[in-house]
Formats: structure tokens, C-alpha cells, sequence
């Protein structure tokens, strides 16, 4: 758990806040005063739910590597500073490694699968990692694009931002309804998919935090969920190991196998 914002209530006698919600002394791991991390049980079935008034990550105690990871995510009504009036925010953090806390205090250094609202799918480059992308440049983003050419995302030399758009179009449902977000990666390369449409492929993914000059294959980590500012739901998460990307993931992306 990261560190509480000032207009957080209710915490434990001394607990250090921050007027921007992510520089200061967080709250560490295993401790969540304000539970916005829970498990309950809706239509019969286990829910995560997330408050989202608390930046933190839900981290798996295992690391993964070469799978296929699928959930259910929907947003709640909720917002919290310091997004209170931002879009709502959320992300699956995947290939996670080192410490807890690389970003802002909460988060590892890691490749995000950003759930935003209208913008599920984009890549964010997290604590010195990297990927190239297929893409171009838009009028704010660089997007990913399959008829675009190969940049260099992240925080290395060369990179042309640590952002990498989805692919331009809107793929989500409504807010309140159920969107399927799945990530496939074997080896160095990773696909995100938002409701059945490929938006983001990423090469050669690495770590990029080190000597400029050097790159370290990142193939492998933990997965977090995060809490963002907005309250969210997962549901039926599942991971599988895959020796190759299936036909229609193929037949989407050239070159994959």
C-alpha cells in the first residue's frame, strides 16, 4: 500500500499522508487500514473489489512467465484524490520485479496494462523497463499502430516515451458492464487484448534501469492490481501456461507464433 492522501479519513493514530497521494511514507506491505482490497461474493460467484481511495497493488506471491492471463474488470462509482476529477484509473501490472515501491512508492518496476476509462490497453513503461512497439505518432500519443514502424518505448537511451497508446479506436463497454482484458506473452514479446481486440503488441521487452548501454531481457514477474483512485472490480482471473500465441492472436499480429 502506497502512501494515504490528506483528504484520507479514518486511519490508524499517525499515519503519514501526502497532499499528492504518492510522495512520502506509504503504508507498506500487508497493511491495509482502510481494506480496499477485498474478496465478495456477488451473483454467487467471488468478486474483487477495490475502493481505489488508497494508491496500492495486489501483488501474486508467485512470477509467471510465458502465459495467458484473463480476467473480468468493470468500474464502480467511486473516485478519490488526488483523481477525484480525473478519468477513472486502474491497471494490470505484469513481468513485475525488484522491490516493492519503484514507482511512487507503491508500485514494482514493471510493463503496465493500463485500465483507464477510454483508454484500456495502453503501455506504460514502469521503474526503468522497456518494449518496442509498432507505431505512430498521433496528435498527443505515440499509438500503437501494426502498419507503423518499431519505437522504442521506455526508460532507456532512445526511447520515444514511456507511453504507448492503444490501438486508435474504443473497444470497452459501458461503464458498470464486464470487460474481458487478457495479456499473452511468450518470451519477450506480449499481447494485450481488450474484448477480443488486439491493441497493443510489444518486442523485445526489457529492463532499461541500469548502465545506458545495457538491456536486460525482461521475460518473466509477478502480477499486480493495482488501486488507482477509482473504485473497480476483477472477477474470473485466470492464467494458463502457452508454448505459442493461439491462431487468432496469429492471425491478428504478423510474425507471432
Amino acid at each position: 500500500m502506497g502512501v494515504p492522501h490528506a483528504t484520507v479519513t479514518n486511519l490508524p493514530a499517525g499515519t503519514p499522508t501526502s497532499p499528492d497521494g504518492h510522495e512520502g511514507i506509504p503504508l507498506g506491505l500487508n497493511n491495509d487500514p482502510k481494506h480496499v482490497f477485498t474478496v465478495q461474493m456477488e451473483d454467487g460467484e467471488p468478486v474483487l473489489h477495490i475502493t481505489g481511495e488508497i494508491f496500492g497493488g495486489l501483488t501474486t506471491r508467485e512470477s509467471f512467465s510465458n502465459y495467458h492471463f484473463r480476467t473480468q474488470f468493470k468500474w464502480g462509482e467511486r473516485k478519490w484524490e488526488p483523481k477525484l476529477k480525473e478519468a477513472r484509473d486502474n491497471g494490470i501490472l505484469y513481468h513485475c520485479t525488484g522491490p516493492h515501491g519503484a514507482f511512487w512508492h507503491v508500485w514494482k518496476r514493471c510493463l503496465e496494462f493500463q485500465v483507464e476509462e477510454k483508454n484500456m490497453g495502453d503501455l506504460y513503461c514502469l521503474g526503468g523497463t522497456g518494449a518496442d512497439v509498432m507505431a505512430r505518432k498521433g496528435v498527443r500519443d505515440w499509438c500503437y499502430d501494426p502498419s507503423g514502424e518499431v519505437q522504442k518505448f521506455g526508460n532507456g537511451p532512445g526511447a520515444v516515451s514511456f507511453k504507448s497508446a492503444h490501438l486508435i479506436g474504443d473497444f470497452e463497454r459501458p461503464n458498470g458492464e464486464w470487460n474481458v482484458l487478457e495479456i499473452y506473452t511468450i518470451g519477450q514479446t506480449a499481447v494485450s487484448v481488450v474484448n477480443g481486440h488486439v491493441v497493443q503488441v510489444l518486442q523485445n521487452t526489457c529492463i532499461a534501469d541500469g548502465s545506458p548501454n545495457i538491456e536486460k531481457p525482461l521475460t518473466a514477474g509477478q502480477i499486480q492490481l493495482q488501486s488507482e483512485g477509482a473504485e473497480a472490480y476483477y472477477r474470473r482471473m485466470e492464467i494458463q501456461p502457452i508454448t505459442n500465441f493461439p491462431l487468432e492472436i496469429q492471425n491478428s499480429v504478423k510474425g507471432l507464433k
